[in-house]
């Protein structure tokens, strides 16, 4: 091993600043999904006291991404696109938490290796965003449909 201290520049800074907010924005996309799933059962009349939607919504929150993505796929009918890019989101979500640094881990030790790895969780985090603003365009609807304010759920 090369290095084994940390490396402490302004561009490593802001590796880990990209690599936090891809983080965030695969949480965000969790917690659409759970909105999503609450108020499609919601729609359904298959959650009809407030204690019910606590409970579910508490039990969904620990549910992981690829737990929920499965879940809605069977309650919400999404674009073969929409469920290709929500599998594309959860496979890279999953690889940049358990995996990233552990494979890249001598590319942040270089300015180059930096680079490369900002322009990866860059675009990660934009696709993860765009596709959690898509299904936070269907919870709004659902929310008109049902009639419901959106502090409904949390």
């Amino acid at each position: 091993m090369k290095h084994t201290q940390v490396p402490e520049s302004e561009q490593s800074k802001e590796l880990f600043a990209y690599f936090g907010l891809a983080v965030y924005y695969g949480q965000a996309l969790e917690q659409q999904l759970t909105n999503l799933l609450l108020l499609t059962k919601l729609s359904q009349g298959k959650t009809p006291t407030e204690a019910d939607l606590t409970d579910l919504y508490q039990r969904k929150l620990s549910n992981s991404l690829g737990q929920l993505i499965k879940e809605i796929q069977h309650h919400f009918p999404f674009s073969e696109q929409e469920t290709a890019q929500l599998e594309e989101v959860w496979k890279q979500r999953n690889h940049i938490v358990h995996d990233y640094f552990k494979e890249r881990i001598q590319e942040t030790f270089t300015p180059a290796g930096r680079s490369k790895m900002i322009v990866e969780l860059k675009r990660f985090k934009n696709k993860a965003r765009r596709l959690e603003i898509k299904l936070q365009g269907y919870c709004t609807e659902m929310f008109t449909k049902l009639g419901l304010e959106e502090e409904t759920l949390h």
